[in-house]
């Protein structure tokens, strides 16, 4: 993946689907953790915000989540101009099971997307609906694995399956590559990237691996406390914002 992913023409979006994060702030126990935030994200963008430990992009993703007391205004835009607040995916850090746990996938699924109680035999249509699910990430062989036998990369895909349902306007995903090995990562941009072109979806994402951001993101925002520097891959990294906040400089290639 040499060039990136995916293009979006221009800033400018009258009338199109978009997400605007207007000077938000956070505070707590009297200590500022946000403030005056702007971003602006077309449905269909991959962003990836990056930054230090403590920048204050967990608190961000919060606060798009609804989850989160702020200051300032979160609006989604939908194609048309109508606002609305926006139907938000999340897929957290990959969480730890024990190899030896006995929910499976299937389990998981039909706790989180139904009231039917797991422990009595699940219906066909409910089956066949966590298949459809699954389907969207190219999951379906998962459906009856252990939670605890899953690799990285697979618990990452059951996770961002769940997330897709009901399917949302935004998919906030926290730091996807986390646990996750090359191969692993690289399946997981082309499905992302896959999943934004077919639903249109607007994906913020965090990550500290900056080895190839400029292949699959369309924006990157560089954040401490507040936003330092926003533009492509190579502007964030060539920037003295960048060279301040990691003290290095990362060489072009």
């Amino acid at each position: 993946m040499s060039e990136n992913l995916h293009k979006h023409s221009g800033e400018g979006c009258k009338g199109a689907c978009c997400l605007r994060v207007t000077d938000l702030g956070v505070s707590a126990e009297g200590r500022t953790i946000l403030q005056g935030i702007d971003l602006h994200i077309h449905c269909g963008q991959i962003v990836a915000l990056i930054g230090p430990n403590g920048a204050g992009k967990s608190t961000l993703f919060k606060a798009i989540l609804g989850q989160q007391p702020h200051t300032g205004s979160i609006q989604f835009e939908r194609s048309g101009g109508k606002r609305t607040r926006p139907l938000v995916g999340y897929v957290p850090q990959s969480p730890a099971f024990d190899q030896g746990e006995p929910v499976s996938v299937l389990d998981l699924f039909v706790a989180a997307i139904s009231r039917w109680p797991v422990f009595l035999p699940i219906p066909k249509a409910l089956r066949a609906k966590v298949e459809e699910c699954l389907g969207r990430v190219h999951g379906e062989g998962l459906i009856d694995q252990r939670l605890g036998s899953l690799s990285g990369g697979e618990l990452q895909r059951v996770l961002l399956a769940l997330a897709l349902e009901p399917l949302p306007h935004v998919l906030i995903l926290d730091e996807p590559f986390s646990g996750v090995d090359v191969e692993g990562e690289l399946r997981l941009l082309r499905l992302l990237d896959e999943l934004r072109r077919t639903f249109d979806l607007s994906v913020l994402l965090s990550t500290h691996d900056f080895s190839n951001l400029g292949d699959y993101a369309d924006k990157v925002v560089l954040m401490k406390e507040t936003v330092l520097k926003v533009g492509t891959a190579q502007e964030v990294m060539d920037s003295p914002e960048f060279a301040q906040v990691f003290h290095l400089r990362l060489e072009r290639g």
